[in-house]
């Protein structure tokens, strides 16, 4: 029994001593070679790398191809802004401006990159494109500039200015941001007042606008100009909202002011209120139908017009052109100044609250 009881004695002995022992060489190991026991991951990263160097070279592109056009009014300095170089041809310099820029003046002064001054004079405006065209002698060492594209310009990239923000003593100033939206449909007003007159398809950007930058390049960053600068919204709270007319529609209506070619619009032959400001009022609002809450009414309609010929009346809403909404008379011109002469279109129109339509050929050529 004694033999047996030393014998199960040490057997518990040895157990310990070889669980302690196998514990102290766990921990070794585990010390001494950790890396048996991790999980290997593999992790995949993606390299952006971010490089600036600057837009330089594309600002020496069309720097001194951007002047100031200041605007006398009865030799008197009334307004300036900025404008460019479109091209040279026979020895004459083409600047592009806009029409704001130049509108009711009867002097224009051109100021280059190198102070010297030269009268211009206008050879083309559109005030619902807004954009001028200005004639003068060319210039030594002064080019026309580069012209870019807008329908491969993405959300995003870099653009710039040239400019006279603010003063002419801050000519020529640049300023740079990005592409933030295109295809902006900006409500603009011809008379300063607090209706628009009509509706401008712009691209939007943050480069600093301010005023006398108006008429100047907007420009990619190879220094192509891809917009002219024409609006920037003013209101509180509003901070990096600049616009510029997209280059493709400029270098068209430009080509026909300097061909001499007819850059006039169609036109209805109505005069016309809009539904928004008629429901405002107690003494209109009572006759347009309780559904309808935009479109343009018309008040009057000339005799031989397209709008006459097509029998419309005095007191009709047009709601549409083809498929596009008429909300009020801004976005009727936005629409309506697409189609050229000879032009069938479709106008959707209520009256005695009853949804009509009729084709109209656009035979009239004035303003609407």
């Amino acid at each position: 029994m004694k033999q047996k009881a030393e014998q199960r004695t040490r057997i518990i002995v040895y157990t310990i001593f070889g669980v302690v022992l196998g514990v102290f060489l766990a921990y070794g190991i585990i010390y001494k070679f950790p890396a048996i026991f991790q999980e290997t991951v593999t992790k995949i990263e993606k390299d952006v790398k971010i490089t600036d160097e600057g837009i330089a070279d594309a600002v020496d592109k069309v720097y001194n191809s951007v002047v100031i056009v200041s605007n006398y009014e009865n030799d008197t300095l009334a307004s300036f802004g900025s404008g460019f170089v479109y091209k040279n041809e026979d020895k004459k310099s083409y600047i592009i401006t806009n029409y704001h820029v130049i509108a009711d003046g009867d002097k224009f002064i051109i100021t280059y990159e190198d102070g010297d001054e030269v009268e211009a004079k206008v050879i083309g405006s559109d005030k619902y494109a807004d954009i001028a065209v200005l004639e003068l002698p060319e210039k030594e060492n002064v080019e026309g500039v580069t012209i870019g594209k807008t329908e491969t310009l993405r959300v995003g990239d870099t653009t710039f200015t040239v400019g006279a923000p603010l003063d002419n003593v801050y000519s020529w100033t640049v300023t740079r941001g990005i592409i933030s939206g295109k295809e902006r449909l900006v409500e603009v007003s011809l008379t300063n007042s607090n209706t628009s007159d009509y509706v401008i398809n712009v691209l939007q950007t943050d480069a600093a606008v301010n005023s006398g930058n108006s008429g100047g390049p907007l420009c990619n960053s190879n220094g192509e100009v891809i917009g002219v600068i024409s609006a920037k919204i003013k209101s509180t709270g509003v901070e990096g909202m600049g616009f510029a007319i997209p280059i493709e529609g400029v270098v068209e209506k430009a080509e026909q002011m300097i061909n001499g070619e007819d850059s006039s619009y169609p036109h209805l032959g109505i005069e016309m209120y809009d539904v928004q400001t008629a429901l405002r009022n107690p003494l209109y609002s009572p006759y347009i139908p309780e559904d309808v809450t935009s479109g343009v009414i018309i008040s009057k309609i000339t005799a031989g017009t397209s709008a006459a010929q097509a029998k419309l009346q005095v007191g009709d809403i047009i709601t549409k052109i083809n498929d596009a909404k008429i909300s009020n008379s801004a976005y009727l011109r936005y629409e309506l100044y697409k189609y050229k002469f000879g032009d069938t279109i479709k106008i959707t129109f209520i009256r005695s609250g009853k949804e009509n339509t009729v084709s109209i050929k656009l035979t009239t050529k004035a303003e609407n």
